[in-house]
């Protein structure tokens, strides 16, 4: 019984340590807009795992992200990492790497309510676009994309 706790521990799909082309989203970057849906709440546990801000700044390395909101906040994400992350008492599992050029954080909680962030950017590499969107199984809850311009 108890491997098969620990083999669903984790249901959320690996992602690729490497994005498909060179991709770098290092920057200071400043929001222009934001998604009508932007901060509303669904009333879900996984959200406490969502920062936001009008200022990002990002550092990528050879080995993942830190992406700090607002000069306050500092995650670090692992490119292709699988893991537990809390806040507080709110445990879930974490999910995060490559999707081609797109950066993608899936978080999900006990409830199986799924957060997934993509961070990409556009065409000509001048805006950074960050799209999240909440799920609870098949069921989309929200969905908003924020812009960003480099400072």
């Amino acid at each position: 019984a108890v491997a098969g706790c620990a083999a669903e521990a984790i249901t959320l799909p690996a992602r690729d340590a490497a994005p498909s082309q060179a991709t770098d989203l290092s920057g200071n970057w400043v929001l222009v807009e934001e998604g009508a849906a932007a901060r509303r709440s669904t009333d879900t546990l996984v959200e406490v795992f969502l920062e936001f801000g009008k200022t990002l700044k990002i550092t990528q390395t050879d080995e993942g992200l830190f992406i700090s909101f607002d000069r306050s906040v500092v995650e670090e994400y692992r490119f292709g990492e699988q893991r537990e992350v809390n806040v507080g008492p709110i445990e879930a599992q974490r999910s995060s790497g490559w999707d081609g050029r797109s950066y993608v954080i899936e978080t999900l909680d006990k409830e199986r309510t799924r957060v997934e962030e993509r961070y990409r950017l556009d065409a000509r590499e001048e805006a950074l676009l960050r799209t999240i969107e909440i799920r609870r199984g098949e069921k989309r809850l929200d969905r908003f994309q924020q812009a960003f311009s480099r400072r």
